[in-house]
């Protein structure tokens, strides 16, 4: 399976709020610092917005920004939005061509294949993939790279689960 261009942007566009959060990031901004044309990542951020992902402010001092907490918005959700209308395969597209499409059984399989990969991004959350990561924030932050505290290195059994699910959001 491989990801089309625009999952992969989105997903990197919405790790770049999630690293500016509190901040309004323009689109030239953000297309730096994913490696994307302004053109290409437009329309990306277009289809973020119809899909509730992130807030757009139109204008000369506009911008975008996450529309919810980082810790509410699915890998697997934002995959789903951008993939889920491309077929994985030719017998669930509208021009099967495939001699074999009257007797085979295969496509229920890879139905099956691709909800469970799916299924193993609902589990992941944006919010796990910034969260304490110095590296990936001083690539993506506007300001200067701030480790905040609560990352601060302690021992494996310290540490713990700190991953955050939607029900668990302090609000």
């Amino acid at each position: 399976m491989r990801l089309t261009t625009r999952t992969n942007l989105a997903l990197r566009t919405l790790m770049f709020c999630a690293v500016n959060t509190g901040s309004l990031v323009r689109k030239q901004d953000a297309a730096i610092a994913v490696n994307a044309s302004e053109n290409h990542l437009a329309q990306v951020i277009n289809k973020l917005g119809q899909e509730g992902f992130i807030t757009t402010q139109r204008g000369r001092h506009g911008g975008f920004h996450l529309a919810r907490e980082a810790a509410s918005i699915s890998v697997g959700e934002v995959f789903r939005a951008f993939e889920s209308g491309l077929p994985f395969i030719e017998c669930n597209s509208d021009k099967n061509t495939c001699p074999l499409k009257a007797h085979c059984v295969m496509r229920k399989h890879l139905t099956r294949a691709v909800d469970a990969f799916y299924s193993a991004l609902d589990d992941v959350y944006l919010s796990e993939l910034v969260e304490c990561n110095s590296g990936l924030e001083a690539l993506l932050s506007m300001e200067a790279p701030r480790l905040s505290e609560q990352c601060a290195p302690q021992s494996a059994a310290a540490a713990g689960d700190r991953r955050v699910r939607p029900a668990e959001a302090v609000i």
